[in-house]
């Protein structure tokens, strides 16, 4: 195991400008997908196995990824006759862009990441062993951006973390505007 997962060639960062890109990473069995392949390249059989789905269904998702850019053949074996396919990630993260597509199609809204968060932190918050913090902060575009900056910088950090021990964290971060109250200009 490599100190720099995933252990093959990838891009930092990947912009995706089509729909279809925005699209693929929209259903939750690929962004498993993507997220298994930030340890190491895997075959669809190690895939199907690691998510309790048919090797079809997999393999129709690894297709779909692939072909909109966003895995690619790292490396092959030979098993008796057929040869063995491993795939990876074209990158580390990848962002929707925030120009539109040259194509004149709006841009679909990516899947809600704290929608996942919610749904598969739940049984750690019920055994007790969720860490996070909720602060509000009334700050500028320009600081919240800097700061959101510094934040990718964590993520990218977290990504690269050798791939070791028993269990499998999450880590979601963000940064959204709200109604919460604020005091009036003191005077």
């Amino acid at each position: 195991m490599t100190d720099n997962p995933p252990g093959y060639e990838l891009a930092d960062r990947m912009a995706l400008t089509r729909p279809a890109q925005v699209k693929a990473i929209g259903h939750p069995l690929r962004t498993t997908i993507l997220q298994l392949l930030h340890e190491r390249a895997a075959t669809v059989t190690e895939l199907a196995a690691a998510v309790d789905r048919p090797k079809s269904t997999v393999a129709h998702h690894v297709d779909v990824l692939a072909r909109n850019g966003l895995l690619q053949v790292v490396g092959t074996r030979k098993v008796r006759a057929i040869e063995e396919r491993f795939y990876g990630r074209t990158a580390r993260m990848f962002y929707v862009a925030a120009e539109s597509s040259s194509a004149g199609e709006e841009m679909p809204r990516d899947f809600n990441d704290f929608e996942v968060a919610a749904r598969e932190s739940a049984p750690a918050y019920e055994q007790g062993k969720l860490w996070g913090f909720l602060r509000h902060a009334r700050v500028s575009e320009d600081q919240v951006s800097r700061f959101w900056e510094r934040m990718a910088e964590l993520v990218d950090e977290f990504d690269r973390m050798p791939r070791s021990g028993d269990t499998m964290y999450g880590f979601a971060i963000g940064v959204y505007p709200t109604d919460h109250p604020v005091l009036p200009t003191a005077e």
